[in-house]
C-alpha cells in the first residue's frame, strides 16, 4: 500500500465508537479515564501507576490509542519519549482528526508525525494538516534535540483565527484562518485525539529506501502528561455551548488569535535553522503555490 493508504488504514483501525462523557479540561489523570486503546490492546502496556502509555511496533502489528471525546478547538498537549536505536521506517503519530471509516472522504485533520532514523541521524518531525479529505500540505523540521533519551512536550492549539504545531511550548507551524484560507480551514468537524506507532517503512526515512531492521524491534513509543483543554461536542449532538460562546476560554481570548513577538522569534529562528521541506517552496510538485502560500504566519 502507498503512504496514504497505509496512513488511513492506522486511522481506521484506530477509530472506534465514542463513549459517553462531558469533560472540559484534564491533566495528569490516569490514561484509562480520559483515553481507550483501539488498535491492538497486546502491544500496549501502562506503567508509573497508568500515567504512562506504551505503544509497542513488532513485526506483526503496530498499536495505537485515542481520546474518549471528540472536540471542536480548544489545546491538546502530551509528552512522548520515541524509540531508541535505529527506527528507520518507524512512523509515530499524535494526531486529531474528525471520525472516519472505510468510506469517509471528507474528513479534517491536524497532525504530527514523526519519522524514525538510522542510528545517529537525527528525527524528522512532519506535519501536514487535512480538510474535507485534502492534504498535500506537508513540512518537515529536524528535531534539534534527541527525542529517546527523554520526554519533550508536542502541543496543538486549535481556534476560529489560528492552528499551532508546538514543541516544548515554541511554534513550529502555524496556519491561519483568512479570507484566503476560508475554504481551507478546519471548522466545523469535532475532532478526536489520537496517537500511534506503526511501519511505514514503504515511505518514511529516505523516501522508502531504509526498511525497518527488525533486528531492533520491538519499537515502544512512551506517553505521558495528557492534557486536553478543549470543547468536548458529542455527536451527533448540537454544537454545545462552549463552542458557540469559546470567547470565555483562554484558548480563544485575542491574545491566542496570533502569535506574541517572543512565538514569533522563536518560529522564525526555528524555521531558519531546521526546516527540511516546506509544500511552499516545492515549486516541481506546485507551480503554482496553493493560496495559502502567501498568507503571513501573523
Amino acid at each position: 500500500m502507498n503512504r496514504w493508504r497505509d496512513r488511513a488504514f492506522a486511522t481506521i483501525v484506530v477509530a472506534m465508537a465514542l463513549a459517553s462523557g462531558f469533560q472540559v479540561a484534564y491533566s495528569g489523570q490516569q490514561f484509562n479515564q480520559n483515553f481507550f486503546v483501539g488498535w491492538a490492546p497486546q502491544n500496549t502496556f501502562l506503567s508509573n501507576g497508568g500515567s504512562v502509555m506504551n505503544l509497542k511496533l513488532d513485526s506483526n502489528t503496530g498499536s495505537g490509542f485515542q481520546s474518549r471525546n471528540t472536540y471542536l478547538h480548544g489545546y491538546v498537549s502530551m509528552s512522548i519519549k520515541l524509540p531508541p536505536r535505529n527506527s528507520a521506517g518507524v512512523v509515530v503519530t499524535y494526531y486529531m482528526s474528525s471520525p472516519r471509516n472505510e468510506t469517509t472522504t471528507n474528513w479534517d485533520e491536524i497532525d504530527f508525525e514523526f519519522l524514525g532514523n538510522v542510528t545517529g541521524q537525527p528525527w524528522i518531525l512532519h506535519t501536514n494538516i487535512f480538510t474535507s479529505g485534502q492534504g498535500g500540505r506537508e513540512e518537515r523540521i529536524f528535531l534539534w534535540f534527541d527525542p529517546t533519551k527523554a520526554y519533550h512536550t508536542y502541543s496543538i492549539l486549535w481556534n476560529d483565527h489560528q492552528i499551532v504545531w508546538y514543541v516544548d511550548a515554541r511554534p513550529i507551524r502555524v496556519y491561519r484562518n483568512t479570507p484566503v484560507t476560508r475554504a481551507t480551514y478546519p471548522k466545523w468537524k469535532p475532532m478526536n485525539l489520537y496517537s500511534s506507532i506503526w511501519n511505514g517503512d514503504s515511505w518514511a526515512t529516505r523516501g522508502g529506501l531504509e526498511k525497518i531492521n527488525w533486528t531492533y524491534a520491538p519499537f515502544i513509543a512512551s506517553y505521558t502528561n495528557f492534557k486536553i483543554d478543549a470543547c468536548p461536542w458529542k455527536l451527533p449532538g448540537p454544537a454545545p455551548a462552549c463552542f458557540t460562546n469559546s470567547r470565555r476560554f483562554w484558548w480563544d481570548q485575542p491574545s491566542k488569535w496570533t502569535l506574541n513577538a517572543s512565538e514569533r522569534s522563536l518560529y522564525t529562528s526555528i524555521r531558519k535553522r531546521y526546516t527540511v521541506y516546506d509544500y511552499c517552496k516545492d515549486f516541481k510538485r506546485y507551480p503554482v503555490p496553493m493560496p495559502e502560500c502567501s498568507v503571513r504566519p501573523w
